[in-house]
């Protein structure tokens, strides 16, 4: 399999996982995804109160130049090894 393909099976199995990550694995999940598919961010961050919005932001700023191929393979390695914590 491609780096495209290994990427998809990662974000379905990220829906499976046995267990729930904490919260910074969480958004380290997001931002891999979020520039894997997106590349930089070109948003202003929320405003206000919403401090999920505000984390999610900051942690997809932090991905910044990173090319959409290494944060897909990041993510696939992250995956694998949340996936291989919980056998």
């Amino acid at each position: 399999m491609g780096l495209k393909e290994d990427f998809e099976t990662a974000v379905a199995d990220s829906k499976n996982l046995s267990s729930r990550p904490d919260n910074a694995t969480l958004l380290q999940l997001y931002s891999l995804y979020k520039q894997a598919t997106e590349g930089d961010v070109h948003s202003d961050p929320p405003s206000g109160f919403d401090f999920v919005g505000q984390a999610k932001h900051t942690a997809w700023t932090e991905q910044k130049g990173k090319s959409r191929e290494q944060a897909m393979t990041e993510y696939v390695s992250l995956i694998n090894s949340l996936k291989d914590a919980h056998k």
